[in-house]
């Protein structure tokens, strides 16, 4: 099993070594689809996925979730976060036994959710109804320093409630000068990029274990797409992810390595629990 390069005691020391390079964000993944953000002493995580509820779950069916990453840190060991995201409904992005453990230690925490999926989201966490910020695509939020917006995603397809509201979504999070888009689960849309480059991206955190029908799992963007996805919407830096958690639904980042260089995009692969300084981005053009 894969092991990662900082982990629960070591993993902490690196968060709060950093604490003091405020003039610069920072990025930890936590692996599948999982990062921690840090910026001036604030953590929002991205689509957390801390425990084995998934690799037990499935342990006697047809489809086991046999975990090649071990985990990186134990989530009621984090009782630092402000805000906290889920993207979507499925449980690798709304995990129960990871949230219900890092509410417990955050009582102040603020969830940010698909309003779509508020009764759900509600009734798998066991909180009052009016606890998840809700958001459809084309709204936003300002919490604890942070404007959230949503935009669609498409896990295979953009889905919506009866509303009308899209039940996956991506968000693009600003904080003072920077940008960070993670788009959850998603395939590329038509209009995806054009809707995108409304903003100035730093990073772009996307998915690259692409969609195999034998599966029997939604799929998502393939290493090709993701470097393409993040070029076409002139993101500084990619980042991928969604691979090394479970053996039946993953992906070589090498691949996705020839690929960005091809198109000509910044990227940076990263082992789970690594951390990553926006001290490494690329200076902005000026042209």
């Amino acid at each position: 099993m894969i092991r990662p390069v900082l982990q629960d005691e070591t993993f902490l020391e690196s968060v709060e070594r950093a604490k003091v390079h405020r003039d610069h964000f920072h990025l930890w993944w936590l692996g599948q689809s999982g990062f921690l953000l840090q910026w001036e002493g604030r953590h929002v995580l991205f689509d957390p996925y801390l425990s084995d509820s998934l690799t037990k779950k499935y342990a006697s069916t047809d489809k086991p979730h046999v975990r090649m990453t071990e985990r990186v840190i134990a989530p009621e060991k984090l009782n630092f976060i402000d805000v906290v995201t889920s993207s979507h409904n499925h449980t690798d992005h709304l995990d129960a036994e990871t949230l219900i453990p890092l509410m417990q230690r955050n009582p102040k925490l603020e969830i940010v959710i698909p309003e779509a999926n508020r009764e759900f989201v509600t009734n798998r966490l066991g909180t009052a109804a009016e606890l998840p910020i809700g958001l459809d695509a084309g709204q936003q939020v300002n919490v604890k320093g942070f404007k959230i917006s949503a935009v669609p995603s498409a896990h295979e397809t953009i889905e919506k409630d009866e509303g009308g509201r899209c039940k996956f979504l991506g968000y693009v999070v600003e904080f003072g000068p920077w940008t960070v888009y993670h788009c959850g689960d998603t395939v590329r849309y038509p209009g995806m990029a054009e809707t995108l480059r409304r903003w100035e991206i730093d990073v772009a955190l996307l998915p690259i274990n692409g969609a195999k029908p034998e599966r029997r799992v939604a799929g998502n963007l393939d290493a090709r797409e993701a470097a393409e996805l993040g070029a076409d919407i002139r993101a500084r830096c990619v980042i991928p992810c969604h691979y090394e958690m479970f053996e039946f639904n993953t992906a070589e980042p090498t691949e996705f390595i020839l690929h960005a260089r091809r198109v000509g995009v910044e990227h940076r692969i990263l082992l789970a629990g690594e951390r990553w300084s926006s001290r490494e981005l690329p200076t902005k053009s000026t042209a």
